[in-house]
């Protein structure tokens, strides 16, 4: 099953299995000039000596030669946007440009066009002039990938803008590319891929995407279309009106100025049980306080 943890995890895999997506997405999205090295290195930048808990990014890529780079991208996954990221994330890109002495740029990648403008709102530093401007890239922003050829050379575009296009004009073509897509990667990799994408495609696009595979007789349609169109689909349902329910209760919170930790955020984002889902949002309804709503999910916890 898709938890929320891979939600955030997975395109984070993606960008760790092929870096090229990087500097791809800055292109794609963003227009940018960034450089074509030969080299494009995944690295590890951690800033253990000031605050190792608060200052681990998620990932970073080195465009060029790891000595000498071109340019460094911070590359973070958001599920929503967090105030404390507005303090971490100057931190990130300083220490980056320290270390490397190179131009540096934060890479924010998030689930939905909603997450995207929370995250995307400019820092102000405080110093005239100086103001960072996250850039960042949900699902709708990416082009439909129709090609399956261009699918099958960067796989982990295909997979990101699926999701956005796959019920659109083009979207027949766009799910013959993201099936040419997985068929190019190795089991392990497919199948996460594949888990990914899944509950985020509409019953319609589910089954135009099984009729696509077993059509074009991919090989995956044994170990995929098979093994899971039944189950499936209907976990993909299940799990996508938990999802849209967890949004909304979150959202009946923050519309009546009910404050909750990220604990018991995590929490509603990792329910699947629906019947929970909707008496956790009766009572963010009647709840009179942060600590009513709070008191009533942690003790579901302890059942």
């Amino acid at each position: 099953m898709l938890v929320p943890t891979n939600m955030h995890e997975l395109p984070l895999e993606m960008v760790r299995n092929r870096p090229e997506l990087v500097p791809a997405l800055l292109r794609t999205v963003f227009s940018l000039e960034v450089p074509s090295p030969d080299r494009i290195t995944l690295t590890s930048e951690s800033y253990a000596d000031t605050h190792p808990a608060e200052l681990r990014c998620d990932a970073t890529v080195l465009l060029g030669e790891p000595e000498a780079p071109d340019l460094g991208v911070v590359v973070e996954s958001q599920l929503r946007a967090r105030e404390e990221k507005r303090y971490s994330w100057p931190a990130y890109l300083a220490a980056l440009r320290l270390r490397r002495r190179c131009p540096v740029v934060l890479l924010v990648l998030c689930p939905d066009r909603a997450t995207a403008r929370g995250c995307a709102v400019p820092i102000d530093m405080g110093h005239p002039g100086w103001v960072l401007t996250p850039l960042t890239v949900s699902p709708e922003v990416l082009p439909p990938i129709t090609d399956p050829n261009e699918a099958r050379r960067l796989p982990e575009l295909a997979v990101l803008s699926a999701p956005a296009h796959a019920d659109g004009p083009h979207a027949e073509a766009v799910l013959h590319s993201v099936a040419a897509a997985i068929e190019t990667l190795s089991d392990n990799v497919g199948d996460l891929y594949h888990d990914y994408i899944l509950p985020q495609l509409s019953e319609a696009a589910q089954k135009l995407l099984e009729e696509t595979v077993e059509k074009n007789e991919y090989t995956w349609v044994s170990k995929f279309a098979v093994n899971h169109r039944s189950a499936g689909r209907e976990e993909g349902r299940r799990e996508g009106r938990a999802e849209g329910e967890a949004d909304m209760l979150l959202f009946v919170l923050e519309t009546r100025g009910i404050s909750v930790s990220d604990q018991v955020r995590d929490q509603i984002r990792a329910c699947s049980d629906l019947d929970q889902l909707q008496r956790w949002a009766k009572c963010a309804l009647t709840a009179d306080s942060a600590e009513d709503f709070t008191s009533n999910v942690l003790q579901h916890n302890t059942v």
